[in-house]
C-alpha cells in the first residue's frame, strides 16, 4: 500500500510517524523549502485526551515532558483599564493540566521521529486525479508526479485534496493581526512582567490584545478583530492597530508598539459547523483540511488526534484500507462535531461587546464545582 498525505504540518507527522510505528510507510508531501523556510506560529496547550494522547501513541510522550513547559499554562485576562480579571496558576511543575510546548518545537520533535526521506520538501500538491485502477495520481508544482493507493490531505484550511471530497469552502470569521517582541526580558522587562510566563488575554469590546510568552524568551502577540470592521490589510501598520485601540491603558497597548517589525494581518477562516463529505475509496481528510474551526485552542489537538485515530484504524486493518477509512471518518464526524460547535461559540463570545463579562463566567467555577473541588 502507497500511502501518501498531503501537508507536513503537525496532524500529517503525527500520522507518519504512527503509521511508520506500526510497519505501514508513508510519504510526506511538503510544500515549504525546508523545516525553517517561514515562523510556525505561537505555543499550544496539548490536551491530555487528544494532543498528548497521539503523541503517546507516536511514542514521543517522554520527548515531549522534556520539551514542555507546564508554567506555560499561566493564563491572565484583563480589560483594556488593565484591571486583573482571571489569573489562572498552574501547580508548578504539573504535567497533569495542558503544558504548553512551541509550534516549532513540536514540529521539530515529530521530524526528528521520521526516517530519511519520509518528508518530501518542495512539494506542493496542485492536483490528485484518480486512476483507472484505483488510487491517485497527485501532480506539484513544478511539474513533479508521483501515484498512491491511499492519499490523506493535510494540507490545511485551503486544502487541495479536500476539493475532491466536497465543494463546501471556509468563510472568513475574523481578522488576525500577528507581531512578535524579540528578546523581552531584556528589552522590555515591563512587557516580560506583564505578559508572564504563559499566556495574557486583554479584551475589549469586539477586540482582543493577546500575548503568550515562547520557550526562546520572544512574546508572540495577536490582535483578534471582527471580520466586518476593516480589510486585513488595513491593519499591515503599527498606527493602525494603536488607533483601534485607542483608550485602552498604554501599558497594554505598548505590546504593539514594542514589536519588532510591521504587523503581519490575515483573515481566520472556519468551516460550516456540521460540515462532512460522503465517503469516496481511498481519499479522506485530518485536521484543518477535515474540519477547520476558529482557533480557541482545539485545532492542533484535533488535528492530531485524527492522525492517531486514522493511523490506529489503516493499522487495524492493512488489507482493507477502505473499511479502515469509512470507520475512522464516521467516528471523527462524530467527535468534532459538539466540539466544532463549542470552537465558533466561543469564538463569537471573544468577539462580542460583552466579552470580559462572559469570559469571566467562562472561566469561573459554578458553586457546585467549586463544592466538589
Amino acid at each position: 500500500m502507497r500511502l501518501a498525505i498531503a501537508g507536513g504540518g503537525l496532524g500529517g507527522l503525527v500520522l507518519a510517524r504512527i503509521l511508520h510505528r506500526h510497519g505501514i510507510e508513508a510519504v510526506v508531501y511538503e510544500r515549504e523549502a525546508g523545516r525553517s523556510a517561514r515562523s510556525q506560529g505561537g505555543m499550544l496547550d496539548l490536551h491530555p485526551e487528544s494532543g498528548q494522547r497521539a503523541l503517546a501513541d507516536a511514542g514521543l510522550a517522554d520527548r515531549f515532558r522534556s520539551e514542555a513547559r507546564p508554567e506555560g499554562e499561566e493564563h491572565r485576562i484583563l480589560d483594556p483599564a488593565g484591571r486583573t480579571l482571571v489569573h489562572h496558576r498552574p501547580q508548578p511543575g504539573s504535567f497533569s493540566g495542558r503544558p504548553e510546548i512551541d509550534r516549532a518545537t513540536l514540529r521539530d520533535l515529530l521530524l526528528d521521529s521520521l526516517p530519511a526521506g519520509a518528508v518530501r520538501w518542495q512539494h506542493r500538491l496542485v492536483a490528485a486525479a484518480p486512476r483507472p485502477g484505483g488510487g491517485f495520481e497527485l501532480r506539484f508544482a513544478g511539474g513533479h508526479r508521483a501515484d498512491c493507493d491511499v492519499l490523506v490531505g493535510a494540507d490545511g484550511a485551503r486544502s487541495v485534496v479536500r476539493s475532491r471530497l466536497t465543494d463546501v469552502t471556509p468563510s472568513a470569521v475574523s481578522t488576525l493581526v500577528e507581531l512578535t517582541v524579540g528578546d523581552a526580558d531584556r528589552r522590555h522587562p515591563d512587557l516580560a512582567e506583564l505578559v508572564g510566563p504563559g499566556n495574557l488575554w486583554c479584551l475589549g469590546e469586539r477586540r482582543i490584545l493577546a500575548a503568550q510568552r515562547l520557550g526562546d524568551g520572544s512574546i508572540r502577540v495577536g490582535v483578534s478583530l471582527p471580520v466586518d470592521e476593516r480589510s486585513a490589510a488595513a491593519y499591515s501598520s503599527k498606527r493602525a492597530l494603536l488607533d483601534a485601540f485607542e483608550g485602552w491603558n498604554p501599558r497594554l497597548t505598548a505590546l504593539i508598539a514594542a514589536a519588532d517589525g510591521p504587523p503581519a494581518p490575515r483573515r481566520i477562516e472556519s468551516m460550516p459547523t456540521g460540515a462532512r463529505w460522503n465517503h469516496q475509496p481511498g481519499i479522506t481528510l485530518v485536521g484543518d483540511a477535515a474540519h477547520l474551526m476558529p482557533p480557541v485552542g482545539e485545532g492542533a489537538n484535533q488535528a492530531m488526534l485524527d492522525a492517531a485515530d486514522l493511523a490506529a484504524a489503516l493499522a487495524g486493518a492493512p488489507t482493507d484500507p477502505d473499511a479502515a477509512i469509512r470507520a475512522y471518518e464516521e467516528a471523527m464526524f462524530t467527535r468534532i462535531h459538539p466540539i466544532a460547535e463549542m470552537s465558533a461559540r466561543v469564538h463569537a463570545m471573544m468577539l462580542s461587546p460583552t466579552a470580559a463579562d462572559e469570559i469571566v463566567r467562562f472561566f469561573t467555577p459554578r458553586p457546585t464545582e467549586r463544592a466538589t473541588d
